[in-house]
């Protein structure tokens, strides 16, 4: 199979690319992404014409947040989309002319990184994508995991704090509620109440109140070294490397590839993380250690991913 078309559909707006066999985007075409979910089908439709547009197509893949069927075609539950059931794959096809495969977007991500990023030369990798919340992929043995009913892999929702705070998911304590980039908001404006005096630099950067810190504003003070955003930036790690810990004993990967919003930040993230996984791993000083590695396609690796998986079918 040779080019395929792979769809990222984000809260703004929804890209479509075409991929060729290396995981090279050869076009893009990008549409907003508009408020309903009938017409977020529609400009699915319409980016993946315009991408593919003068090129010889064989399929498609969307990434879609949220949980998708074993078949990879109904997505059953979309949290930001009104999707309950939603029969996408067909609804796309019949649209498009063209074979198409529905892939949860973190998944797609995993996928995208482990052909053609920081997985490249592990047969078993996990994937974490720390954005505005916490999701993440399983590839053992060179495959993707999904489960038995399409589901695995929703790290974000593991409790890890027993009647802890609560989550949009309605549960409480999810993990994502502790290492996640609201999380680090979070600890931030905590932290910036408790000593402005240590968060001068991160109250400068914004409008001089609490209320008004935002995530880059923390990226940026903990660059120049403001005491809050870089004691935020360890307390996001703690919690993240734990979580590694954990899944370290589940899974045993050779590597953890850590993606999202928040691991651009690079060493500043990835250096504590990797310290609390080594705190956490139980056994570590007997066992071999997983690589924690950042990821390398950034925000194209679930359009990447998703295009390679159609080729796959």
């Amino acid at each position: 199979m040779g080019l395929t078309i792979g769809v990222d559909i984000g809260g703004t707006k929804i890209a479509a690319g075409v991929v060729d066999e290396e995981g090279h985007i050869l076009e893009t075409h990008t549409v907003p992404t508009p408020p309903t979910a009938d017409a977020i089908v529609d400009a699915i439709c319409a980016a993946v014409e315009g991408a593919g547009k003068g090129s010889e197509i064989d399929a498609v893949g969307i990434g879609a947040a949220g949980y998708v069927d074993d078949k990879r075609a109904t997505v059953l539950f979309a949290p930001n989309i009104h999707w309950r059931h939603e029969p996408l794959k067909d609804k796309v096809e019949q649209r498009v002319g063209l074979p198409v495969v529905v892939e949860n977007d973190a998944n797609a991500a995993a996928w995208g990184e482990y052909r053609f990023g920081a997985g490249q030369g592990h047969e078993d990798v996990i994937c974490i994508t720390l954005g505005t919340g916490l999701g993440g992929g399983i590839i053992i043995g060179n495959k993707l995991r999904r489960g038995r009913f399409g589901v695995a892999a929703e790290f974000g929702h593991i409790r890890v704090v027993p009647d802890g705070l609560l989550c949009g998911c309605g549960s409480q304590g999810c993990w994502e509620q502790y290492a996640s980039g609201r999380a680090l908001v979070r600890y931030a404006r905590q932290r910036a109440n408790a000593t402005p005096e240590n968060a001068e630099i991160l109250l400068g950067l914004g409008d001089g109140t609490i209320e008004g810190i935002e995530g880059k504003h923390i990226s940026a003070a903990a660059r120049q070294g403001d005491l809050v955003a870089v004691d935020s930036f360890r307390e996001l790690a703690r919690w993240a490397g734990a979580g590694l810990a954990d899944l370290a004993s589940l899974f045993d990967p050779s590597a953890f590839i850590v993606g999202g919003g928040v691991s651009d930040e690079g060493e500043l993230v990835l250096d504590p993380i990797r310290k609390s996984f080594r705190r956490w791993l139980i056994g570590g000083q007997w066992r071999p250690h997983a690589q924690v590695l950042a990821a390398q396609l950034g925000n194209k690796a679930g359009l990447v991913g998703a295009a390679d998986l159609a080729r796959q079918g």
